[in-house]
């Protein structure tokens, strides 16, 4: 009876751990493919970001500067596209919208950041406000976002349209790197670069 206990434990024993190895390379997977997916979302929205010349300067509401814009820190990222898509039948809505992505609280795992994803379809003055906001990627350690400045031929932490230096530049490229921790712990960099196809503001 007791060597027949001892093989029954060490089975339920081999079992346990098979099926929490299959957990973790399954939970590893899915961090994998959210990872990725979210860097080829920024990447696509990033390829169209767009900044334009044509707004209302005559009205007594007229902008004081550019509704449209590229504001990017170290770790956010606020700008307009034209690569939105429709998901509603005759919704009133156009390609252009603001996204911005930036770094909170995962609403999942409380000790870990999420990347959430804003999108706001409306170009107006208030780009910071509004919109629908999402996480595109739980489990996330950091995000460090370089922008390619080609007058200075390097890479740079900030780029802003509404500074002096860049008012009337994109980045030629943007670099993203993204720190996903693993279900086993260990933290794992996906990096991705994107080519902004319109660096000067549209005017025409």
């Amino acid at each position: 009876m007791a060597i027949t206990a001892v093989i029954g434990a060490l089975v339920v024993g081999t079992f346990t751990q098979a099926n929490r190895a299959g957990e973790i390379v399954r939970d590893q997977g899915d961090r994998y493919a959210a990872s990725r997916m979210a860097l080829s979302r920024m990447a696509r929205e990033l390829t169209m970001a767009f900044v334009s010349d044509h707004y209302d300067r005559t009205t007594t509401n007229a902008y004081r500067e550019r509704p449209t814009l590229f504001v990017g820190k170290e770790d956010s990222l606020l700008f307009t596209t034209l690569a939105h898509e429709r998901t509603w039948l005759d919704a009133k809505e156009s390609d252009q919208a603001f996204v911005e992505y930036t770094l909170d609280d995962d609403p999942v795992h409380h000790d870990q950041k999420a990347l959430f994803r804003r999108e706001k379809t409306r170009i107006d003055a208030e780009a910071d406000r509004g919109g629908r906001r999402d996480v595109v990627a739980g489990d996330v350690h950091a995000i460090h976002f370089r922008y390619w400045d080609p007058k200075r031929n390097e890479w740079v932490r900030e780029w802003s349209t509404r500074s002096i230096d860049h008012k009337d530049d994109l980045p030629y490229l943007v670099r993203i790197d993204l720190e996903t921790t693993l279900a086993d712990g260990r933290i794992e960099k996906f990096t991705t670069e994107a080519r902004i196809a319109m660096t000067r503001p549209l005017d025409f």
